[in-house]
């Protein structure tokens, strides 16, 4: 028996649109995306609510589009297939908001973020800078899992549009290399972010799954062990 709580990681409704654009939603269907967008947000929406009745109390949102956008090559891409990749997050974010609306009482709703993570590649670079006053002061989640394990993430400037009340997620360990990080650098980041961030607000985690599909990432099974103890010893040593 346990107490710990489960959680429960679904794609974000973001996910269903970024990687095809208008050419994945079917124009016989959706004339106009406006349709497609509320339905999407319905559909959604009740998939929550029955989790809820289900006893689920934790669920996250994962939500890769929100970081690739801040890649300058990322947006001239969706620029280039006709969508407007200036707003589009802003777009993303209302029908997040939209599905969560109506969200239980008593569920807790995280969002992750990350630019990549197949086989221990990647895809995008960019700070949070260009989604940031939006993401964190705009999605209505109780908090971000964010990836900040090495320069592509940037720096931690943009964490100053996170509200009161709003949990941050550090991913500063990396799930890519099994190089074991540093403790005492992974405690002199924390208290860097704290500068935009209280510490209170703060939280300690890998930058995202070991394996985020099965051919997995380039650890040995020791080597993620050891990730998950640093995190924990880490924590214990920053927040007691």
């Amino acid at each position: 028996m346990t107490t710990a709580t489960p959680k429960l990681t679904v794609p974000s409704p973001s996910m269903v649109h970024y990687r095809g654009g208008r050419a994945a939603v079917d124009e016989r269907v959706y004339p106009a995306l406006d349709a497609f967008w509320d339905d999407l947000a319905a559909a959604y929406a009740e998939e929550v609510a029955r989790l809820g009745e289900l006893g689920c109390t934790y669920l996250q949102f994962d939500d890769t589009s929100l970081a690739y956008l801040n890649d300058p090559s990322q947006r001239a891409e969706i620029a280039g297939r006709g969508d407007d990749a200036e707003h589009l997050h802003l777009r993303y974010i209302r029908t997040v908001n939209a599905a969560l609306a109506a969200k239980p009482a008593g569920m807790t709703v995280t969002t992750h973020l990350c630019r990549g993570n197949f086989r221990s590649s990647w895809v995008a670079v960019g700070s949070y800078d260009f989604v940031a006053e939006a993401l964190f002061g705009e999605l209505a989640v109780d908090g971000f899992f964010l990836e900040f394990d090495d320069e592509r993430s940037g720096g931690f400037e943009p964490l100053r549009f996170v509200p009161p009340g709003k949990q941050v997620v550090l991913g500063l360990v990396t799930t890519k290399r099994g190089a074991l990080e540093s403790q005492d650098a992974l405690a002199r980041r924390i208290e860097e972010a704290s500068r935009f961030v209280p510490l209170e607000q703060l939280c300690l985690s890998p930058q995202c799954g070991f394996s985020s599909t099965v051919d997995g990432n380039s650890l040995t099974f020791d080597e993620q062990v050891a990730k998950l103890r640093l995190v924990v010893d880490t924590a214990r040593l920053v927040w007691g």
